[in-house]
Parts: structure tokens; C-alpha cells; sequence
């Protein structure tokens, strides 16, 4: 049976900001919810910008012309995409943060993969 004081493979189990350590998978729960929270805003983020802006506000944004095309046509067409890419990039760095924070980095010390 597996042990649920068990500390993350990079330490012990976070505090809970006053110093104690989160009991048993208390630490888990929390880092999961943490994780679920930035995967919900980033994909609200998203979706904000490839239905809001290429769908909803697509007549208003073609008003606006740069470089010989609509912005609402641009969003439609790339903008959706280029943003998918910069959170995928904003996810990375910030679950990075949040390994280090449980201690459950997969890097070493001298920031390779282990």
C-alpha cells in the first residue's frame, strides 16, 4: 500500500505558509487545483480571443485595416493561433514555477532534465 505522507521526489511536502507541512496528500490537492486554475484561465483567455474576436466582434474589428487586411479576417486567420502558442509558453513557464514551489521540479540544480 502506498504511503500517503510520502514527500515529492525533489523534498519534503510544502508548508502551508505558516510553516507546518500540508498533511498527507494535502499538498497534491492543493498543486493540482493550482494547476486546474491556470489551465482553466489560460483556455478562458483563448477562448476569449478565437470566439470573441474572430466570431463575435469580427464586423468591429474590420473596421480596422492594417497592412491591406481587416484585423477581425486577421484574428479569425492567425491571430487565434499565435496566441494558442504564447499561452502554451505562459503555461510552460508558470507549471515550471509551481514544480519548484512542490518540489517536484523535474530539473536538477544546475537547471538540466533529470
Amino acid at each position: 500500500m502506498a504511503d500517503t505522507n510520502a514527500s515529492p521526489p525533489g523534498g519534503a511536502p510544502p508548508s502551508d505558509g505558516g510553516g507546518a507541512a500540508l498533511p498527507g496528500n494535502g499538498w497534491r490537492k492543493e498543486y493540482w487545483k493550482k494547476n486546474l486554475r491556470l489551465m482553466v484561465a489560460l483556455l478562458i483567455v483563448w477562448f476569449a480571443v478565437s470566439f470573441g474576436a474572430g466570431i463575435l466582434f469580427v464586423e468591429q474589428l474590420n473596421e480596422i485595416v492594417i497592412g491591406g487586411f481587416p484585423l477581425g479576417f486577421w484574428f479569425a486567420q492567425q491571430g487565434s493561433i499565435y496566441t494558442f502558442i504564447l499561452l502554451i509558453l505562459i503555461y510552460a513557464l508558470r507549471m515550471d514555477r509551481l514544480d519548484d514551489e512542490y518540489g517536484v521540479s523535474e530539473r536538477n540544480d544546475d537547471g538540466s532534465r533529470s
